[in-house]
């Protein structure tokens, strides 16, 4: 009984972990210079991807005046929506999660520049 116990309450603990890490905006930032050649966070202009001024709670595909490519169009009419589970897949991996997707960039593998990156692109979606 108390191996059962042990086993769910182990279970649980990386699941409350990962949930409650903390995001730091500034740290956000510093790893966001990565995405600076494509995007745009603080102002509502595209560039070579599209603004990410707003993106929290946007649909995929459709910020107006750029050219997505199907599969991200498909995915927003597929009902993905920008929150922050979608953009921790998304982030991690975007040609998984959208195949086919023009986004050329391989994705962040560490959880923590994740979670300060979709901080940092909380400040510009309110």
């Amino acid at each position: 009984m108390r191996a059962i116990a042990f086993f769910a309450v182990m279970s649980v603990v990386p699941f409350i972990a990962s949930q409650s890490q903390a995001q730091d905006a500034a740290a956000g930032e510093k790893v966001f210079a990565k995405c600076k050649v494509c995007h745009v966070a603080d102002q509502d202009k595209n560039k070579v991807g599209p603004s990410l001024n707003g993106v929290i709670g946007r649909t995929a595909g459709t910020h107006p005046g750029f050219s997505y490519s199907q599969a991200m169009v498909a995915a927003g009419k597929s009902g993905v929506k920008w929150d922050e589970p979608t953009l921790k897949t998304y982030l991690h991996d975007p040609k998984a999660m959208v195949k086919g997707t023009k986004m050329a960039f391989v994705g962040l593998k560490q959880d923590e520049d994740i979670a300060n990156v979709i901080a940092y692109l909380k400040q510009f979606s309110k």
